[in-house]
């Protein structure tokens, strides 16, 4: 048990100062709550020699004292105790995203984002549940029973013994329950896990689901899911409607033994009525945790299973990382590329770059073409290295790559990917990600050089407008286009367009182009494109076929060649003219 709560050592370490307060909290409550069933007890015993009003009034302000006081350190060690394990939970919720927004991009392509979600979230409330109320409950109940029991010992040994007898069996239960409840929680978050991911990829891709009539399948299984997750769920609950019973029948006997033992010990005056009355009190104030015993079980199976599952989250180690020695920052670049007996596969799998060898002088522009699948978009995510070179195959005026620090250097670089990602959130907020002192002018110069700004001044809210999950409010053309925005706006040493312009007509592209050759000057720049019309104008222009560069050289020289580059402009020219004629 212990050991599995081991990686929430150091956040209870850095609250150990409110735990403090809270068992000093926790030992003041209980010890007040032992005193009252003595007060009552020697209130009846006193009542035995006459009552009168002031005997009266003097045992209820008594009682009434005991509870002011038991009800002041409740309310202090609820206050303390729960404020921790929410503080405890905010800060695992952010050492988790953190962690999380440090991973590679390989790591979200092995971890569906649900799983993810399930961990941050239901497993995360399993955790708090078990800092906040399992601790006070079970600190109360071992509290309360080791100060009970000195008293319910010296008013009799014996019955003390017998009330006692049957608890070892409640320990057995409470163990044995334990056990079989952790099991199948740990089963019930993974199958919780799987209903997260299927949920987030059928509302990610509501639109492809409705354009191929899916719903019904996707519910059908979506249902079928469910069903599996409810079944576990009912295994789980079956198996605490079992605990709870049997704990109450252990409990219900050891009253009873109480009561008959109790009641021959007072026939036989080796107890008074009081003394009997106060030791039953005792017996009822230990019926509650008593029972409370087996919903705490439940707590600490869960959050014990939930402490693993996210211990896993937390010690992801990014396999991308500042390395050793890395000292260089975005002021030193300047943005010299080079590319030296480059071999590159993913995941030790088959290669997709091939002895790769490549000068991109420092404000020059390269242009990347080639077949779909040739590497190209592979090529440039080395740069920023969202996925990592081989040491020493990619270099940056001359350094390694893994010299500079990965923040300046994925600074130095504005990305534009070939799959638009924008945030739910304004246009502005999305064209300003990453520079947070835009102010509203060099976000709408941005926004101008991608010429999507008089279409943004044309919607209701100009550029408070919101775009919706994933931009799903622009089309293709104005999601790319906003992009572009967002990475002109960051005023990089290297500009990366990864086929930024497919989703655009000629007529624009040829727009976006122009603005973006002022911006281009003095800074290198990359584009992969498909089309001859946005690589011709670049500095140099290299061709990548089946991971390796074939052809290398300025628009004429390459269409002087006849090869690969030849024939797409040939093909795309023939397309054109077919175009304008239909």
């Amino acid at each position: 048990m212990f050991k599995r709560l081991a990686p929430l050592a150091p956040y209870l370490k850095r609250y150990w100062p409110s735990l403090a307060l809270g068992g000093v909290s926790t030992v003041f409550y209980n010890v007040v709550k032992v005193l009252i069933p003595l007060v009552i007890g020697h209130a009846i015993d006193d009542m035995h020699s006459g009552i009168t009003e002031q005997k009266v009034m003097y045992h209820a302000l008594r009682l009434v004292g005991l509870a002011v006081l038991s009800g002041l350190f409740l309310y202090l060690t609820r206050q303390v105790v729960i404020g921790v394990s929410r503080k405890i939970e905010f800060d695992l919720r952010n050492d988790m995203f953190a962690n999380l927004e440090r991973q590679s991009a390989s790591y979200y392509q092995t971890h569906r984002t649900g799983d993810i979600m399930a961990r941050t979230t239901n497993d995360l409330n399993a955790v708090r549940q078990l800092l906040g109320p399992a601790i006070m409950y079970s600190a109360n109940t071992i509290v309360f029973t080791a100060a009970a029991l000195p008293f319910m010992y010296r008013i009799s040994p014996k019955l003390t013994f017998f009330a006692f007898v049957p608890l070892p069996l409640a320990s057995v239960l409470v163990q044995y329950f334990g056990n079989r409840i952790h099991t199948r929680f740990e089963r019930i978050q993974a199958m919780f896990s799987d209903i997260s991911a299927k949920a987030q990829e059928n509302f990610s891709g509501a639109r492809l689901i409705r354009a191929f009539a899916q719903e019904d399948a996707e519910i059908a299984s979506f249902e079928k899911a469910n069903q599996e997750y409810i079944r576990r769920s009912l295994l789980l609950v079956r198996l605490m409607a079992m605990l709870w019973p049997t704990l109450e029948f252990v409990l219900g006997l050891s009253l009873m033994i109480t009561l008959l033992v109790g009641g021959h010990e007072v026939v036989s005056h080796f107890i008074s009525v009081g003394e009997f009355t106060s030791f039953n009190v005792y017996m009822v104030q230990l019926t509650w945790p008593m029972i409370a015993v087996g919903w705490v079980v439940n707590l600490f199976q869960r959050g014990t299973a939930s402490v693993v599952r996210i211990d896993e989250l937390l010690k992801e180690v990014p396999t991308i990382r500042d390395a050793e020695g890395a000292s260089h920052t975005a002021e030193e670049i300047n943005g010299a590329i080079s590319f030296r007996n480059l071999n590159f596969a993913y995941n030790e799998g088959s290669p997709v770059l091939s002895d790769i060898d490549l000068e991109i002088p420092a404000g020059s522009s390269l242009a990347i073409v080639g077949p779909t699948g040739s590497g190209k978009t592979t090529l440039v995510n080395l740069i920023p290295r969202l996925y990592d070179a081989p040491v020493g195959s990619v270099l940056i005026d001359g350094r390694p790559i893994r010299e500079y620090r990965l923040e300046d250097l994925r600074r130095s670089v504005g990305f534009v990917p070939q799959e638009t990602f924008l945030f739910s959130d304004s246009i502005r907020e999305n064209v300003a990600f990453g520079v947070a002192s835009a102010t509203d002018a060099e976000v709408e110069a941005a926004a101008s050089t991608a010429h999507i700004k008089t279409e943004i001044l044309e919607f209701p809210k100009g550029f408070a407008t919101m775009v919706g999950e994933r931009g799903v409010t622009l089309s293709g053309g104005q999601k790319q286009r906003t992009a572009i925005a967002r990475a002109v706006l960051r005023d990089p040493k290297i500009l990366v367009l990864d086929d930024a312009l497919a989703s655009v007509d000629t007529y624009t592209e040829e727009r976006i182009l122009g603005g973006l050759r002022e911006v281009m000057q003095g800074r290198t720049t990359i584009l992969i494109a498909h089309r001859v019309s946005t690589a011709r104008n670049a500095d140099r222009i290299a061709v990548l076929v089946e991971g390796r560069i074939v052809e290398l050289g300025t628009h004429e020289e390459l269409i002087g060649e006849g090869g690969y580059y030849n024939e797409l402009y040939e093909k795309q020219q023939l397309e054109e003219e077919i175009a304008v004629t239909s």
